[in-house]
């Protein structure tokens, strides 16, 4: 098994647990589609996804691979092996290249367990930081992962696939499958501290992982807190692209670039709006009460990603 630390490089191709009782999302019914965004470029997206995100419902993992001559390159593997074997029919539908790289945006088990399902030959490339979270952390990620979407979705069965190529901080990588190449960029902290941005240049296609959830009214996940690093990285890739770009987030369908300043609004305005509750000497409930943003409501799951998560975790930052 290889295993390269990257800076940058470029590539040639010659027990006692409550599980819900309702998923956020079934992993076992979602039916993946393709969508060809240019030659030899398709996101995978779950089917209903545009509707879902126009009216801020939670959506399953969105994907996506890349065709070139030498062969194929898969962004995300998916959280089961239903949804892996999905994912690989597409490919399939699409060509007999063979796959040589798959991807993984973080560490997130809905876009790494199904790293066991892909063939043994294809080089798994993530972030240094994501490789050594599973590896130290598996097992009670799986535990975090039933509670959340329910037993007797494989969950149970995943087990740790070791990366082969380990993108480091600030690295990037550059892969030419023949007639198209991948980049692929640590920006900085979006969500885990492991957190990779694929892009296809001559196709301006963007795929952001969780640091984008979906476009709006969805909002970014500050699970780790660093409200400031997380607006910091997602400005650095909204200057990068521009509005012709278009994005595959996280668990969404396909959108446009609006989707990252819309997230760097509202962390803008929820370090704005803190500071001054934080300078008028309120508490953390005090402030949740009067932090509500209204201008950027509309998310299925606000009361928890926003008031739960998001301005608690920036209160605590701010002080």
């Amino acid at each position: 098994m290889k295993h390269f630390i990257l800076s940058s490089l470029a590539i040639g191709l010659t027990a006692g647990i409550a599980y819900a009782q309702e998923p956020v999302w079934d992993a076992n019914t979602i039916v993946l589609e393709s969508e060809k965004l240019a030659e030899g470029v398709f996101a995978v997206i779950p089917t209903g996804a545009t509707e879902m995100a126009e009216n801020g419902f939670p959506i399953a993992t969105s994907a996506g691979f890349v065709i070139g001559e030498n062969g194929v390159l898969i962004v995300e593997s998916m959280l089961n092996e239903n949804l892996t074997d999905q994912l690989l029919d597409l490919i399939a539908k699409e060509t007999d290249r063979p796959i040589r790289y798959l991807v993984n945006t973080s560490y997130h088990g809905d876009h790494s367990y199904g790293n066991q399902y892909i063939p043994d030959s294809v080089d798994i490339i993530q972030h240094a930081n994501t490789a050594a979270y599973i590896r130290g952390n598996l097992e009670a990620d799986k535990v975090f992962m039933m509670q959340n979407f329910g037993q007797g979705r494989g969950i149970e069965d995943i087990v740790a696939t070791d990366a082969d190529i380990l993108i480091g901080e600030s690295g990037s990588l550059t892969i030419n499958l023949g007639r198209i190449s991948v980049d692929i960029k640590d920006y900085g902290f979006a969500q885990t501290g492991g957190d990779l941005f694929v892009s296809v240049p001559d196709a301006n296609v963007l795929w952001t992982g969780n640091a984008i959830v979906a476009q709006a009214p969805a909002l970014p996940w500050l699970l780790d807190g660093k409200l400031l690093e997380t607006r910091k990285t997602l400005a650095s890739v909204y200057g990068d692209f521009n509005a012709d770009t278009l994005v595959v987030p996280g668990h969404g369908p396909v959108t446009d670039i609006s989707a990252v300043k819309w997230a760097v609004d509202y962390l803008t305005a929820v370090e704005t709006d803190v500071s001054v509750a934080l300078g008028e000497g309120l508490s953390l409930e005090q402030t949740i009460q009067r932090v509500q943003l209204p201008d950027f409501q509309g998310y299925a799951l606000f009361g928890w990603v926003h008031s739960s998560m998001n301005v608690p975790a920036a209160y605590a930052e701010l002080q």
